[in-house]
């Protein structure tokens, strides 16, 4: 009986073992990413630029010198075509990053110190809404 109280022990001892070493590797990789990237990945940020640019798209390496954002969609003011002054505030439209002339990939690499600030958005904001949407129609 005394043997196998021994290695009921050992056995819980590795077990122990194994519960902290997964824990210090959660605590390691939240520390080396950011725990932004830990808790809030399915969270779409606003990323307010010093241009005045907005770009909305899910944030990567917040805390790098060149942050990474994906899926991004930035707002866009339709002025009518109309003969003369056109009307003061337009219809405004999010529109998908990859349609210009230039072709790019949906990936964008900000320096740090042209972010303003970030917002992360809530899931029944607007711009997440129109998001879900334009992924619903591809």
């Amino acid at each position: 009986m005394e043997e196998n109280t021994n290695k009921s022990l050992w056995q819980s001892k590795w077990l122990w073992i194994a519960v902290l070493a997964l824990v210090l590797v959660v605590l390691l990789f939240g520390w080396w990413k950011g725990w932004e990237v830990v808790f809030a990945r399915n969270t779409y940020q606003a990323v307010f630029l010093t241009n005045d640019q907005v770009y909305f798209g899910r944030l990567s390496n917040p805390k790098s010198a060149y942050p990474a954002l994906k899926n991004i969609f930035y707002l866009q003011v339709a002025q009518p075509l109309q003969a003369g002054n056109p009307p003061a505030g337009g219809q405004v439209q999010l529109v998908k990053l990859g349609g210009e002339l230039h072709g790019p990939k949906d990936e964008m690499r900000i320096n740090r110190d042209h972010i303003l600030f970030i917002e992360d958005l809530k899931p029944d904001s607007q711009v997440v809404k129109a998001i879900e949407n334009f992924k619903q129609q591809q």
